[in-house]
């Protein structure tokens, strides 16, 4: 983050609040060009968001304020430059719906309690899209007021051109652009004058005090029911199975009712012609990406975007003729190069996690019952300081505090070499699951920012999946 915008969002963190900034994180990039930090001081903590484009934070802004008055669970926006290029806004912790679905499914599979959280979301979908939609002001709506044809075709576009090209996919450009025509023209005869969140999946979804909450919904414009729950159950990455798509499509409907009549049988149909153009615009973000900008993590979407277009091309009730966009999407969902290019490079996942020795050994829920648990103890401890108490190992003072004044560096260096021979073993004799943890007094400082390190090294370093956990602090 560039030094004069981090200075700005302290002032503006300062300034609200009355107090000092005592800890400052640059979080991680998200797929936006918006930076994000959070902040921190004795009694308050906030994030910071900078995004050059007015336009656009303004839709945020005001859709928030929007929400809140209309009791939607989103963040309280505290404060906001003079130019609106930075903003500061209510903190609703770490833990995303697709985090919690990650965690909780590798301990017990897609279980019931996933499918509960998930019901509570679509318990508030529709009071989203209709109670709360229906008083927003949509001149704040950017880059456009409704999902119309012309949003429909800068998506369709979008796989086109980023997609299919980049991916080598053969395709008549008149046929089908005729299809995109004809496609487009189908999905607006649709009912559409609801809110229409625009990006809801699950990383966009927090979980905060025992409640659901949404963020990201900066895009939000008029539009069709159906696309934000396509967006929600066909989310790639989330690969919910196809069974529980179906009940939760089925008891999104039966909350709908309360809401509006509708005929079913019609509301499926315009479902799943949502449901591909939801999957060929993210197609798009992915091509455009991966393909064009080389970051090789939007790849990795892929293969779950091609089971979702299998079955919905062997389970189509679209009552209109595609010829060539049916086709198009049949080479797609068949193409090895496509299912071969956003696999994991190496099938070991590292389960690398801090805790507390107060509260126990962490579990190892792969089965595996072996890997590495490491004492940070002996390291010096910044929570025997005031200044520290309030921090995690993720927050600059602290990092800057282990760096200077412990032994972390060396202790480290040795945690490495005997992870090292164990990752490449593993590696080479296709073993699946290892696990790393380290321990200290509180779950809090030193054991955190070990993890963070030893995350961040296997990352750069193995071709494996890294799944971090700070035991004490995430839940």
């Amino acid at each position: 983050m560039d030094l004069r915008i981090k200075e700005e969002i302290i002032q503006l963190f300062e300034q609200h609040f009355q107090e000092e900034m005592t800890a400052f994180e640059v979080l991680p990039p998200s797929g936006s060009y918006r930076e994000y930090c959070r902040m921190k001081s004795k009694k308050h903590q906030a994030i910071g968001a900078w995004n050059h484009d007015v336009k656009e934070n303004m839709a945020f802004i005001e859709f928030s304020k929007h929400f809140r008055k209309e009791g939607v669970s989103v963040p309280e926006i505290y404060q906001v430059n003079e130019a609106k290029t930075c903003y500061l806004q209510e903190d609703l912790g770490n833990l995303t719906l697709f985090d919690y679905l990650s965690r909780t499914r590798e301990l017990e599979g897609f279980s019931e309690k996933i499918i509960n959280v998930y019901k509570k979301v679509l318990l508030e979908l529709p009071r989203l899209q209709i109670t709360a939609g229906k008083g927003i002001d949509y001149s704040y709506c950017y880059p456009r007021a409704a999902f119309d044809k012309q949003s429909m075709m800068w998506d369709l576009n979008y796989f086109k051109y980023y997609f299919l090209k980049l991916a080598k996919i053969p395709f008549d450009e008149q046929a089908l652009e005729d299809d995109f025509q004809n496609f487009s023209d189908y999905l607006l005869a649709a009912e559409s004058d609801f809110f229409l969140f625009r990006d809801f999946q699950s990383r966009n979804i927090m979980l905060h005090d025992g409640k659901v909450a949404f963020i990201d919904y900066q895009g939000g414009r008029k539009g069709a029911l159906q696309y934000d729950l396509a967006s929600l159950l066909y989310d790639a990455k989330a690969d919910i199975p196809q069974a529980v798509r179906n009940e939760l499509l089925e008891f999104y409907l039966d909350e709908l009712e309360k809401y509006i009549e509708i005929d079913r049988a019609e509301f499926k149909a315009y479902f799943t012609g949502y449901v591909l153009i939801r999957i060929m615009q993210a197609m798009g973000a992915y091509g455009f990406r991966g393909f064009y900008e080389k970051k090789e993590h939007f790849l990795k979407s892929i293969p779950f975007a091609l089971e979702n277009l299998s079955y919905l091309l062997e389970n189509n009730n679209i009552p209109i003729k595609l010829p060539e966009l049916f086709q198009v999407l049949k080479e797609v969902s068949q193409s090895e190069f496509l299912k071969k290019i956003g696999k994991q490079k190496g099938k070991l996942t590292v389960r690398v996690c801090s805790f507390s020795y107060k509260k126990g050994l962490p579990q190892d829920p792969s089965g595996n019952g072996g890997g590495f648990v490491f004492d940070c103890r002996a390291i010096h401890n910044p929570g025997r300081y005031e200044e520290y108490k309030q921090l995690t190992g993720r927050d600059q003072p602290v990092i800057d505090f282990l760096q200077t004044n412990s032994e972390i560096g060396p202790f480290l260096s040795h945690v490495r070499a005997l992870v090292d021979q164990s990752v490449s073993m593993y590696l080479s004799r296709g073993f699946t699951h290892l696990s790393v943890s380290f321990g200290c007094t509180g779950g809090q400082h030193r054991s955190v920012y070990a993890a963070e390190k030893m995350a961040n090294y296997l990352r750069e370093n193995y071709p494996v999946n890294v799944v971090l956990t700070h035991r004490e602090q995430d839940f």
